[in-house]
């Protein structure tokens, strides 16, 4: 199974001109804990995630409905391709200590939203798989 087919079903995005608040609105309304950015060309321009409303938003005296995304959002973002496996998503995951990272195109345009949770669960399925293999075999 490649990374994108990992992913939840339709990223959760928000335009570079959007508010803050509308961002944390999405990722509410979403159940999600980090949203792409997207650029006038359909480009990943950044991330906001949970830990950007944390650090740069939850004691400061800003306003999130008066704030771009683009002033609180994490830019330059990693991204990974098509071709990163689901073993170097993890290790870059649990290096850099990300639980979101976008899946881009060779134009940078989005394709998908592979979180930590998404990654586990899979790995959580093989292994489950695995088990009940060796249990027919052995029964």
């Amino acid at each position: 199974m490649n990374i994108l087919e990992m992913c939840d079903w339709e990223a959760a995005t928000v335009p570079l001109e959007a508010t803050a608040e509308r961002a944390i609105r999405t990722m509410l309304d979403r159940h999600v804990g980090a949203v792409a950015v997207i650029d006038e060309n359909h480009r990943v321009a950044g991330i906001f995630t949970e830990r950007d409303v944390l650090l740069r938003l939850s004691l400061g005296e800003r306003d999130p409905r008066n704030i771009s995304v683009r002033e609180v959002m994490t830019a330059p973002v990693e991204m990974a391709t098509r071709a990163t496996t689901a073993g170097e998503a993890l290790a870059t995951m649990v290096e850099r200590h990300y639980r979101h990272l976008p899946i881009v195109d060779d134009d940078g345009q989005l394709l998908g939203m592979l979180s930590i949770r998404n990654l586990l669960q899979a790995r959580v399925d093989t292994l489950t798989r695995q088990i009940d293999q060796v249990r027919s075999v052995v029964l």
